[in-house]
């Protein structure tokens, strides 16, 4: 029996470090037959003429218009029954996609199924981005199983199932995938494996890593109220718990110039914090020692603090926007921003 097309779809915008070693893996898969489509979303660094030294296919966005509409334009294009999404900053396994496939084809039930990080960055550039590869592997590694989200940066769909969901929601530019979960949970399963893995270039600097999670916390509010839940097997109740305590941590340190007794306050937060996340740090002791041990709960208290910031801002929003509560809600139609402007193969040593 012939095994179906796949087509993997890299939507990228700027990512010239890991562009390379996304596609080349891309390309290096056991699985075949597949094509690979990359869709460049304006960038304006050097990412498009190394797409284009490679051969793949190479779409172009009319305008900036961000990720939703990159992988929209990508699946658009593309010819295979399978669509594997995987992000310009992820280099896949050799056997990713082919694990993916079997997946899918053992599990007709499923509506997508996605892969996890693993432990250990693409690029080693800072021991921040270390700390956060180790917490996301963690993160994701209780998430294994059947969810209600997805992690559309490494994950496979049946073309059917994208067709019958619908498009990534071209107005969001980011929680599109919590969005697109929330979507596709009410049809299909969404199963999480540790069998297709791939390596993830993540944020190396504290700050912008905090902003970014901070922003993504915020946006997802709506989504939180109008499920009334935590997402199946990632936003638990613990790890929540965790977030708030340290969040509470640092807002009452200014009790201890009451007195010196008061400091048990945020102190006692701190360590509900870490209670909340205990497998985590086991895990991480195991993987990386005891010295290195308080630098990443240091990073994963501070992205913890910074996740329940933006759940506190976002509720406050929520409150007072009709507009952010409506954020969600199905009122978006196909516009013309899926236009391809710019379409072309290349091979290695070809110019465009």
């Amino acid at each position: 029996m012939s095994r179906p097309l796949v087509s993997v779809v890299i939507p990228n915008y700027n990512y010239e470090n890991s562009i390379g070693l996304c596609i080349d893996a891309a390309l290096q898969q056991t699985y075949s037959p597949l094509e690979v489509i990359v869709v460049d979303d304006h960038s304006t660094d050097d990412s498009l003429r190394i797409a284009r030294r490679r051969d793949v296919t190479v779409l172009q966005t009319p305008r900036n218009s961000g990720v939703a509409v990159a992988r929209n334009t990508g699946a658009a294009a593309a010819r295979g029954e399978i669509l594997f999404f995987v992000d310009s900053d992820v280099a896949l396994r050799p056997d990713a996609v082919e694990k993916a496939v079997d997946e899918l084809l053992a599990h007709p039930e499923y509506g997508a199924v996605c892969g996890i990080y693993e432990d250990e960055p693409l690029i080693r550039d800072s021991v921040v981005e270390e700390c956060r590869i180790l917490q996301a592997y963690c993160w994701r590694m209780d998430s294994l199983g059947t969810v209600s989200f997805l992690f559309s940066s490494l994950t496979a769909i049946p073309r059917k199932v994208f067709q019958e969901v619908g498009p990534f929601n071209p107005r969001l530019r980011q929680t599109e995938e919590v969005d697109y979960g929330q979507r596709m949970s009410a049809r299909y399963q969404i199963r999480v494996t540790p069998h297709v893995l791939g390596r993830h270039d993540d944020d190396d600097k504290l700050l912008p890593l905090l902003r970014k999670l901070y922003r993504r916390a915020h946006l997802r509010i709506p989504l939180f109220v109008q499920r009334r839940r935590f997402a199946k097997g990632f936003e638990t109740a613990s790890r929540s718990m965790a977030a708030v305590a340290a969040f509470g941590a640092v807002a009452t340190l200014p009790l201890a110039l009451l007195g010196p007794a008061w400091l048990a306050v945020p102190v006692v937060l701190a360590g509900a914090s870490f209670t909340g996340d205990l497998a985590m740090y086991r895990y991480v002791l195991k993987r990386r020692g005891v010295r290195f041990l308080p630098v990443f709960a240091s990073v994963a208290f501070a992205t913890n603090v910074a996740i329940s910031a933006g759940i506190a801002v976002g509720t406050v929003h929520w409150l007072v926007s009709g507009r952010f509560r409506r954020l969600y809600e199905p009122q978006w139609e196909e516009t013309g921003e899926q236009r391809v402007v710019g379409t072309s193969r290349h091979r290695p040593g070809m110019t465009a």
